[in-house]
């Protein structure tokens, strides 16, 4: 937590973050121009929050675009905040969700947490039905191959579609999907009204990638995985965009509090 204060003790980095916040996913030249900072500076500033984990940065072709991270938020919201005052824990739920807010324009996804476990656990835990089970409910029927077909059950239904397919899967480290087919016997398990479905069924097909990347131990506590989300391919004013973005964080607190808790997990 010591690394979120700081952060956000200075007026520069809180700038650079009310400018994600407004126009998330921006390159550095592009908050180097808003902000009318040194190229230098903003760098600095970046490698700060970046530390912190408020902003997360992916890589596009050649440049690395930066997104404004809300994990921290609720970890300050859990351990303290929850405790003393439900009024601010309101206010931090409203400021979380303008944080996760989709601006024009740019419609990715983009969460990322630490979870104490290790690279081949966290795999298992986003392949295995056994694990999918516990945390989310679904259970992917694939080989996890690259162009493999995936069957999603959910909630009783069972999903198939051509396109619903592995796009890169390197274990251990990345794991990439196109995301299910909104069908009326889905819609119907979760609970969702038939023009919903058919909004989601007109938009353009998402894919969410997960970036596994190991940091050791730094503080003899066990070893630390960091885990990024990003699931894109949403066109502007995405019906699905809004609906993953507020189940992302959630599912990915399901999941850590799982591994962390280091519990075995019973056979497929």
């Amino acid at each position: 937590m010591d690394e979120v204060f700081k952060a956000l003790a200075d007026p520069g980095r809180r700038r650079l973050l009310d400018s994600l916040n407004a126009r998330n996913g921006q390159a550095l030249r592009e908050l180097c121009a808003e902000l009318e900072m040194t190229r230098q500076s903003v760098s600095k500033h970046l490698a700060v929050l970046e530390e912190a984990n408020l902003v997360t940065a992916v890589r596009r072709g050649r440049e690395k675009l930066h997104y404004l991270n809300a994990e921290p938020i609720l970890a300050i919201s859990d351990r303290w905040i929850h405790t003393y005052d439900r009024r601010r824990v309101e206010a931090l739920a409203d400021l979380k969700h303008a944080l996760e807010q989709t601006p024009m324009g740019e419609p990715a996804f983009v969460y990322t947490t630490y979870i104490r476990t290790t690279p081949e656990k966290l795999w298992q835990a986003l392949t295995d039905p056994a694990f999918t089970r516990r945390y989310w409910g679904v259970e992917f029927e694939t080989d996890w191959r690259p162009g493999s077909p995936m069957v999603w059950q959910e909630g009783g239904s069972r999903t198939e579609d051509p396109a619903q397919q592995v796009v890169e899967a390197e274990p251990y480290r990345t794991l990439s999907y196109t995301w299910h087919t909104p069908t009326p016997e889905w819609a119907a398990s979760v609970g969702i009204g038939e023009d919903v479905r058919a909004e989601l069924a007109a938009e353009s097909r998402s894919t969410v990638t997960f970036e596994i990347e190991s940091r050791g131990d730094p503080d003899g506590r066990g070893e630390k995985v960091r885990l990024t989300v990003t699931h894109d391919g949403f066109p502007d004013g995405s019906t699905m965009r809004q609906m993953v973005s507020q189940g992302w964080p959630e599912l990915v607190a399901d999941l850590k509090t799982l591994l962390e808790a280091d519990e075995p997990i019973p056979a497929t």
